[in-house]
C-alpha cells in the first residue's frame, strides 16, 4: 500500500474542541476526526470532509471525545479529471476520490481503509469539491465496511497488547502514576471481556495506592505543621492539610489518633473553635468520599489533562 504522510497537530484538540469529556464515554470504542494539514482541499471543502468524518462517527455511535485519542478516522484526496461543462452559466465538473482511514495514530497502523469516487458540480472549482464531499453517505456500505473492520482489529489491538497494558499500568503505580495508570486501564473497551475485567481488578488495587499515598503524605504535613506552636492556628492548618484523604485510606486510623492527640492539647475556649472546624473538616471527607467514589473521574481529568498536549511529528508514515 502506497505510504501515507501524516502531519498529526494538535490530535488531542483539533477538530473536536466542543466536545466534552464524560465518564460515560470510558471503556468504549471511539474513533477522532482528524485532517492532516497537508491535505489538497480548499479550506471551505476541508472542513466540510471534517464534518462527515464527525458524522460517520457520530450516526454510528462511535463518535470520539478526546477521552482515548489513540484512534482516529481520517482521510486524504486524489483529484481526478475535471470538466468544463458549457452555460451559461459555464460549471465545473471535478470528479474526485476520497480515502478513508481507521488506524492507529500512536503507532501509525492502518486497521481499515476504503476509497469513495466522488463527482461534485459547482460554478467553481471549490463549489464542486464541496458538492463532491457533501455527496459522502455516512451509511453506505463501504462506510459501514470500514468501520467494522476498524472496531474489529481496534478489539484485536486490545486483546493482543492486554498483558502489556497491564504490565506497564503496575509499573506506572510503582512510579506514584497512579492517574496514568487508571486511565490507560479505563480506555480498555469492555467489549474486551477478559481483557476488562482484569484491568477493572487492577484499577481497584490501583486506586487504593493512590488514596493509600496521598493520606500518608498529608498524614506526614499534618504532623509536622502540629509539632511546631501548638495552638487553635496550628491545628486548623493541621486539620485543614488532611482534608481530601478518602476514608477507606489505610492510614486513617493514625489520622483519627492525632486528631485525638490535637484536641487533649488545646484548652477549654480553643476546644469550641475546634469543633467548628471538626464540622467543616467532616464536611469535607464525606463530599470527598461522594466524588471519589466514582474511579472513572480520574480517567477523565487525566485524559482533560492530556488535551494540553501536542503531536507534532513531521515524518509520520501509515503503511
Amino acid at each position: 500500500m502506497k505510504k501515507l504522510v501524516l502531519i498529526l497537530l494538535v490530535l488531542l484538540i483539533a477538530n473536536s474542541g466542543n466536545t466534552q469529556i464524560k465518564a460515560d464515554d470510558i471503556g468504549i470504542i471511539v474513533l477522532n476526526s482528524y485532517l492532516p494539514n497537508s491535505i489538497n482541499l480548499p479550506e471551505e471543502a476541508k472542513n466540510i470532509l471534517l464534518n462527515k468524518l464527525t458524522q460517520i462517527t457520530t450516526n454510528n455511535g462511535i463518535a470520539g471525545s478526546q477521552i482515548n485519542p489513540r484512534f482516529i478516522i481520517t482521510a486524504n484526496i486524489n483529484v481526478g479529471t475535471k470538466d468544463i461543462i458549457a452555460g451559461p452559466p459555464q460549471m465545473i465538473a471535478q470528479n474526485i476520490d476520497v480515502i478513508l482511514f481507521i488506524g492507529d495514530a500512536i503507532d501509525n497502523v492502518i486497521f481499515s481503509n476504503t476509497t469513495l469516487s466522488l463527482k461534485g458540480v459547482g460554478t467553481n472549482e471549490n463549489k464542486a469539491f464541496i458538492d463532491a464531499i457533501k455527496n459522502i453517505n455516512p451509511k453506505s456500505k463501504a462506510v459501514m465496511s470500514l468501520l467494522e473492520e476498524g472496531k474489529n482489529k481496534i478489539i484485536n489491538y486490545y486483546n493482543a497488547q492486554c498483558d502489556y497494558i497491564l504490565t506497564e499500568a503496575s509499573t506506572l503505580a510503582k512510579q506514584v502514576k497512579f492517574d496514568e495508570a487508571i486511565y490507560n486501564l479505563s480506555v480498555i473497551p469492555k467489549v474486551c471481556k477478559d481483557c476488562s475485567n482484569k484491568a477493572s481488578t487492577l484499577i481497584e488495587s490501583i486506586y487504593q495506592q493512590k488514596i493509600n499515598s496521598i493520606c500518608i503524605e498529608k498524614y506526614n504535613q499534618a504532623k509536622i505543621i502540629w509539632a511546631g506552636v501548638q495552638n487553635i492556628s496550628t491545628a486548623a492548618t493541621a486539620l485543614n492539610t488532611l482534608t481530601g484523604i478518602n476514608p477507606n485510606a489505610s492510614c486513617n486510623t493514625d489520622i483519627q489518633v492525632l486528631i485525638k492527640e490535637i484536641n487533649s492539647k488545646l484548652i477549654a475556649d480553643e476546644k469550641v473553635q475546634l469543633e467548628l472546624i471538626m464540622k467543616k473538616y467532616n464536611d469535607k471527607i464525606r463530599l470527598e468520599e461522594k466524588q471519589i467514589d466514582a474511579i472513572k473521574e480520574i480517567a477523565v481529568e487525566f485524559a482533560k489533562n492530556q488535551q494540553k498536549k501536542i503531536f507534532n511529528n513531521n515524518n509520520i508514515y501509515w503503511r
